[in-house]
């Protein structure tokens, strides 16, 4: 790949219209950072091509589901860093307000644009926003895979059955897309622009630009490419071993940076490799950085219903239906779930981590959901409980991730069907007895005793 361009299976083309003069506009969405964006690159190699200038602009859509007001006052506190690195380049930051189609269209027209690029996203919302915007320009929209490593319509044309299928094909193609990013510093000549109403984007979906919670990460991409350091030199090395403890502080803790796109996933798997750790860490951080996470955008690429209990397999929703029924010893409701008032010590230390640090340890959120799953009404209710607390508490919710972690937990996603019990019919079943012999849980559960 010749160093002045990007791969041309990361890019799609939205919308062919024929070229033409004005700047190219980099609509940033999913991939929040200016180093390692390949979004952001193939506009830039296209304005030097075409002698134009380039731009990014961000659409500040309240609508995005289950988001709170401290998720956005984590998103608009990267993106001000954004701006000011992109300042560097001479490049210009603009700010809207309002759905993108209602806004984008008008901005495009207002400043003349030639081109727009934007980054690619599964998720409906993502999609609905593009088809409505590709109805209201008259320029080429391009569409490129900053996220992934192995771009996702790349790596499988269907919605893969698990892991193991999808491994090999991604496997594959590492070679092809894993490597380092090419630079391009060069300044551009900027054109006059307002700065963005940094107050009015605060005020207007983050409840004021306050502090973030006291137990949450620092935002940014500066913070994320320090969190990656951390966790090269103290937590790798042990990750094989220990990663499922949440108590041996051996995980990245990357995934809010990854969910706003604030680090690259291919900076963060090229790093490793670099590492001076076992070769059975680093290849259990790839499983988990490349092989399961990008199995989630496959997942959400080829199953619409990927954030409802209609898009689990027919064998598990089949098997809870036999068990739906079943006598539940404990019932609790969404409210009492999301407040820890559980009957388990357990369960009430996950929630409690979740709602002070805004993520939960890995290994406890298979435990956290299909606990969920064991004790609500029905198995649908359990689904829609779990992505509600998850896009409403998590600061790496509303993501693919978090779509098929409770897929898997409570819909045998990617899983297989085991033996059957009650409730869980055929869906893999956990108990707090099995955590305690992965980990010390009595010390976890005084972490988040209240």
């Amino acid at each position: 790949m010749a160093h002045n361009t990007v791969d041309p299976r990361r890019v799609e083309l939205l919308l062919d219209r024929p070229d033409t003069e004005g700047p190219v506009v980099y609509w940033m969405s999913r991939d929040q950072r200016v180093r390692h964006n390949w979004a952001l690159l193939f506009a830039r190699f296209r304005a030097q091509s075409m002698r134009q200038p380039a731009a990014v602009v961000f659409t500040l859509a309240p609508s995005f589901a289950g988001a709170s007001p401290a998720h956005y006052r984590f998103m608009l506190t990267g993106l001000r860093e954004v701006e000011k690195d992109l300042e560097k380049l001479g490049i210009p930051f603009f700010l809207l307000f309002g759905e993108p189609a209602e806004t984008l269209p008008g901005f495009l027209d207002e400043i003349g644009a030639g081109t727009l690029v934007t980054d690619y996203s599964p998720l409906n919302i993502s999609r609905r926003w593009k088809s409505a915007v590709s109805q209201s320009i008259v320029i080429r929209f391009f569409e490129v895979d900053a996220h992934n490593i192995v771009p996702c319509r790349t790596a499988s044309g269907k919605q893969e059955f698990a892991a193991r299928t999808f491994r090999p094909k991604i496997t594959a193609l590492l070679g092809d897309f894993l490597t380092p990013f090419p630079e391009n510093n060069l300044r551009q000549a900027s054109f006059p622009h307002a700065p963005p109403d940094w107050i009015r984007a605060f005020d207007s979906v983050a409840g004021g630009s306050g502090s973030l919670p006291d137990a949450w990460p620092e935002s940014g991409e500066k913070a994320a490419g320090a969190r990656l350091g951390t966790f090269l030199a103290n937590g790798l090395r042990n990750y094989a071993d220990k990663r499922n403890d949440p108590n041996a502080g051996t995980v990245s803790h990357l995934s809010p940076y990854l969910h706003f796109g604030q680090i690259s996933a291919q900076e963060c798997a090229l790093c490793a490799l670099e590492a001076d750790v076992p070769a059975t860490s680093r290849q259990a951080f790839h499983e988990e950085l490349i092989v399961r996470r990008e199995l989630s955008d496959n997942y959400c690429r080829y199953n619409r219903h990927y954030d409802s209990y209609a898009g689990i397999p027919a064998w598990a929703r089949e098997s809870l239906e036999k068990h739906a029924l079943d006598a539940r010893y404990h019932l609790y409701g969404e409210s009492e779930f999301a407040a820890a008032l559980t009957h388990d010590g357990l369960w009430n230390a996950a929630q409690r981590e979740l709602l002070a640090t805004g993520t939960i340890h890995g290994y406890m959120r298979m435990y956290w959901a299909k606990k969920i799953l064991e004790w609500s009404a029905s198995p649908e209710e359990a689904f829609n409980t779990a992505v509600a607390l998850n896009d409403r508490y998590a600061l790496d919710g509303r993501d693919p991730n978090g779509y098929v972690g409770v897929a898997w937990s409570i819909g045998g996603v990617h899983d297989r069907p085991w033996f059957e019990r009650p409730v869980f019919g055929k869906v893999r079943y956990m108990n707090a007895a099995g955590c305690a012999r992965k980990f010390d849980v009595k010390s976890y559960i005084r972490r988040f005793s209240s």
